[in-house]
């Protein structure tokens, strides 16, 4: 029995290795091992980041699907910065896993109109956290590809500016971006938080003493930063506040041309088949204080759904600023419904301490759970019937037949309730022609 678990301990690892074909090898044998999956619970966590941006837990797309299928996940979604590069993987792995799945991308993007307003990206006017989601895996085509290649492109010029003005800071501890930060990372797309840990390596390979050095550089008591280091996640977290966020030495203030324009994001989501997505914080800020304006701004630019990450508008150790908060989320779950906006909720997992799934049980989110359950099966409807027959919510056949969001936003439901993952799942979708009524393709389904 020990060492069988040695054995899988070993296969979960090999699932999150750089090498792709490790990754399968591992999951292949996995599911050999454990045919049987169990049943799954009606929970969903559609924004996970995979190591393709950054996971904390260091999941890859192989990695994630076993997860999902091991924790009874029903529904689970990938999320990355900036890039597609888990697509395909990820739908594939949940197609072997018999995992309910969908895969999106996020980026920071300007709105001009909300110039002089915080909105989702704290202390940076403008600047908002935006997402594109239920990407198919499909070919690509070159103008989404070109945008693609912008996204990466500013991207690294971002962090090799980050990292000229940090190592300007911390010398004699440097990092070059090449050789320390993108090793860290599965295909050259670095983060913030990939830095980090680059800074931090260094400064154990170029002092003799980086307890006394990160003291005097982040100007804090030596106690203290031992503390800190002793647990990684809080001292990579500390780093990056202290070093890169607003007041830092690594830190500028984003402008206009800092970022894509949002509708540049929505146009590689529509080019692709998938879904423009908006992204909420809290309910807090200038602009989101205006919900109403910004929705009615992004729906105008494109938008047909809203992300959420329940777990910080109401787990908090504070009563009364859980009670504001969850006042704020029943207020925009309620505005995303009068809109006819599908949610997309899940924990992100791209920090430490980052919940697996949210707690759905809880009675806070009672009164939006199933607004929660229907938008992750629209998402997923709408993945796999674009997926399998081309026919998911941006085609020529839904705007035929489905002419109204509403209408639509109903089918794609009922759809992703009535599919089931995996084999099971495609022998359902081969009886179905790309030609039906919607109501005969969900009398076929539900069969």
């Amino acid at each position: 029995m020990m060492m069988q678990q040695a054995a899988d301990l070993d296969l979960e690892q090999a699932l999150n290795s750089f090498d792709r074909r490790q990754r399968d090898a591992a999951l292949a044998e996995l599911l050999g091992r454990y045919p049987q999956a169990p049943t799954p619970a009606e929970v969903a966590n559609l924004h996970c980041h995979t190591f393709f941006s950054f996971n904390a837990y260091g999941y890859s797309p192989a990695g994630l699907a076993w997860l999902a299928r091991q924790r009874s996940i029903k529904l689970l979604g990938i999320v990355d910065f900036d890039v597609l590069d888990a697509v395909e993987e990820f739908l594939a792995d949940c197609d072997a896993a018999g995992v309910r799945g969908s895969a999106g991308i996020e980026s920071r993007v300007f709105i001009p109109e909300f110039a002089d307003r915080e909105i989702n990206s704290p202390g940076e006017p403008g600047v908002y956290y935006h997402m594109g989601i239920g990407f198919s895996g499909g070919a690509i085509t070159p103008a989404a590809q070109a945008i693609l290649n912008e996204l990466r492109q500013q991207s690294a010029q971002r962090n090799r500016a980050l990292v000229a003005r940090v190592n300007a800071y911390l010398a004699p501890v440097v990092v070059d971006y090449e050789a320390d930060v993108l090793p860290l990372t599965p295909a050259g797309n670095a983060t913030e938080r990939h830095i980090v840990v680059a800074y931090i390596q260094a400064a154990e390979r170029m002092t003799g003493d980086p307890a006394g050095f990160w003291s005097e550089r982040l100007g804090m008591d030596r106690a203290a930063v031992e503390k800190a280091m002793a647990d990684s996640p809080s001292f990579q977290n500390t780093l990056r506040n202290k070093l890169m966020k607003k007041g830092g030495p690594g830190y500028v203030q984003p402008g206009h041309d800092t970022f894509p324009p949002v509708e540049k994001l929505n146009a590689l989501s529509v080019a692709c088949g998938a879904l423009p997505c908006a992204a909420w914080l809290d309910g807090l800020s200038p602009g989101e204080q205006a919900i109403e304006e910004l929705m009615d701004l992004l729906v105008g630019k494109g938008i047909v759904a809203l992300n959420i990450v329940p777990d910080r508008n109401w787990n908090l150790p504070d009563p009364a600023a859980a009670e504001r908060k969850q006042r704020e989320l029943y207020k925009v779950v309620a505005l995303a419904q009068s809109l006819d906006l599908p949610l997309n909720v899940g924990t992100e997992m791209n920090s430490f301490g980052q919940k697996i799934v949210d707690d759905f049980d809880a009675p806070a989110l009672a009164p939006v759970r199933d607004a929660f359950m229907d938008g992750a099966y629209f998402i997923y409807g709408h993945t796999q019937l674009g997926r399998n027959l081309g026919i998911g919510y941006q085609s020529a056949w839904a705007k035929s037949y489905l002419p109204a969001r509403r209408q639509r936003n109903d089918f794609y439901t009922r759809a992703g309730k009535l599919l089931l993952p995996g084999a099971a799942g495609k022998r359902a979708l081969s009886a179905i022609q790309p030609d039906m009524e919607p109501a005969r393709i969900l009398a076929v389904l539900e069969k």
